[in-house]
């Protein structure tokens, strides 16, 4: 078991309303993931953000509109839904933008 990593989550438009903060404080074992962070919110908040985050909650597939920030990089140019958190830092959960 390896030491605990403390991640700060910040919440925008519907994960923000469900809950009920604009960001918290998750602790997570040692080596785990954007992925791993994202099902313990899932499972933390029910299944209205198991809707919002995943396209395909059985197979596990990320939502492609909504983006993850680690420490202002998006995910997407870091290795992904594989990307290694670290202590201290900060994932942000990005709603698809609309637009019209």
């Amino acid at each position: 078991m390896g030491l605990a990593l403390r991640i700060k989550v910040r919440y925008f438009t519907t994960l923000r309303e469900l809950a009920g903060h604009a960001e918290e404080i998750f602790e997570l074992e040692n080596g785990e993931c954007l992925g791993d962070l994202i099902e313990i919110v899932a499972s933390k908040y029910g299944e209205e953000a198991r809707l919002y985050l995943y396209t395909d909650e059985a197979q596990k597939i990320i939502d492609p509109s909504v983006r993850f920030l680690i420490n202002g990089r998006d995910s997407k140019m870091l290795q992904g839904l594989k990307t290694k958190l670290e202590d201290g830092d900060t994932i942000a959960i990005i709603p698809p933008i609309g637009g019209g």
